[in-house]
């Protein structure tokens, strides 16, 4: 016998061996089919109309009844509790439904948002960095770079309210109850001028409050008018011979990576102190002159104050008017001087002149200096600060 076949009979013969020891091993290992296998019982249901004795599921045989309406129905699960279905119940319809009780003021919101919101979106909901903006953006949207923010773009307070509610803050969602939501969503209406700043957000004034673009969407129609076109044969003429991915959206920056956005922002303490008053008494008479020019590290101690201002104001060549007014020339600018600025009545009822005194005493206290202003600035707390702003604007040209 060649060698050929000795091999290929040794094959066969291991082949034969292993299905016998294989059929052996099944016979005297795996249980067979039970008879009559177990059943999974059926809900209890008032007087259940079988419609199946038995219908296949997962190997297993699951009992089938009908309801009173028709439904078929498993043995499967329970009732969800109260509880558990009042955890998931949490959306908001644009007239109010779902809304719990309770409620928030404006200035309540302005402390939670600064303390709990801020670090993303900014002091005045102005967004840091790539986070989202809440509030401008009013006239924007027809532009090529529209700013949508909840004043420009938001049609119903019910989808910021909820959106609050269920996924803020950012790592910590559902956190906040229902009374910081409520004051929390009447300081973003108050940013995007929607308010005034005695509201108080509640189910029984949540109806009151009109959105800019309540009427700017428009139903769907993409199913009648776009889908069939896009259902017809395709095109196979006039591809591209390849395709080459030109950027990636790590290099694009397109979300941030770090959710306090800019480096901190820094008083007067990066500045050196200033001379004392008493010092500066003591100058000879010829130094009167050299004395009156600002101080280089005030102006750039308030340079970094300003960083606090700047989301609202703007300042130096080409300035315009954003959320408040451009601030050139301010000192010694009548009160509401701006002409081509939407003052609130309480600023433009003020009167009198920005001079130094009235700057620091407003800047200090906005709402005490000026009952009823707009602006949501609680004011700076260290004098150092005030005086150092006050250097900056006042060298800005």
């Amino acid at each position: 016998m060649s060698k050929s076949r000795k091999l290929y009979a040794a094959t066969a013969v291991g082949i034969a061996l292993t299905f016998t020891a294989a059929t052996n091993f099944a016979d005297r290992n795996i249980a067979p089919m039970p008879v009559s296998p177990r059943v999974l019982a059926a809900l209890p249901i008032p007087d259940p109309a079988p419609v199946a004795d038995a219908a296949p599921l997962g190997g297993l045989v699951a009992a089938a009844h009908a309801d009173e309406g028709g439904a078929t129905r498993f043995g499967l699960g329970r009732e969800a509790l109260p509880q558990e279905v009042a955890a998931w119940n949490v959306d908001v319809t644009p007239d109010g439904t779902g809304l719990p009780e309770g409620s928030g003021d404006v200035m309540t919101g302005e402390e939670v948002f600064v303390e709990k919101c801020a670090a993303c979106h900014g002091d005045f909901a102005e967004g840091v960095g790539n986070w989202p903006k809440l509030a401008g953006g009013d006239g924007t949207l027809a532009n090529a770079d529209p700013v949508k923010t909840v004043g420009s773009y938001w049609p119903y307070l019910s989808t910021v309210w909820d959106y609050v509610h269920r996924s803020m803050p950012f790592g910590n969602a559902q956190s906040l109850t229902p009374d910081e939501v409520y004051a929390i969503t009447a300081y973003i209406l108050y940013s995007n001028f929607l308010v005034e700043d005695d509201f108080v957000l509640s189910p029984e004034t949540f109806a009151e409050v009109e959105m800019p673009n309540a009427d700017g969407f428009i139903v769907d129609d993409r199913p009648e008018t776009e889908y069939p076109q896009w259902r017809t044969e395709p095109c196979m003429e006039g591809c591209k011979d390849s395709v080459e991915i030109t950027m990636r959206a790590t290099v694009l920056d397109v979300t941030p990576d770090d959710p306090t956005g800019d480096e901190p922002m820094t008083g007067t303490e990066a500045a050196v102190a200033t001379e004392a008053p008493d010092a500066a008494q003591e100058a000879p008479a010829e130094d009167t002159a050299e004395a009156t020019d600002p101080d280089p590290e005030l102006v750039a101690a308030g340079e970094a104050v300003f960083r606090q201002c700047r989301a609202c104001h703007q300042v130096g060549e080409g300035a315009q008017n954003r959320m408040g007014p451009h601030l050139n020339d301010i000192l010694g600018r009548a009160v509401g001087g701006v002409d081509d600025f939407r003052y609130s009545g309480a600023m433009t009822d003020m009167g009198g002149t920005w001079d130094h005194d009235t700057l620091a005493q407003f800047l200090t206290d906005p709402r005490g200096t000026v009952p009823g202003t707009k602006m949501a600035f609680a004011g700076l707390r260290d004098p150092q600060d005030v005086e150092a702003l006050i250097a900056y604007l006042d060298s800005v040209e």
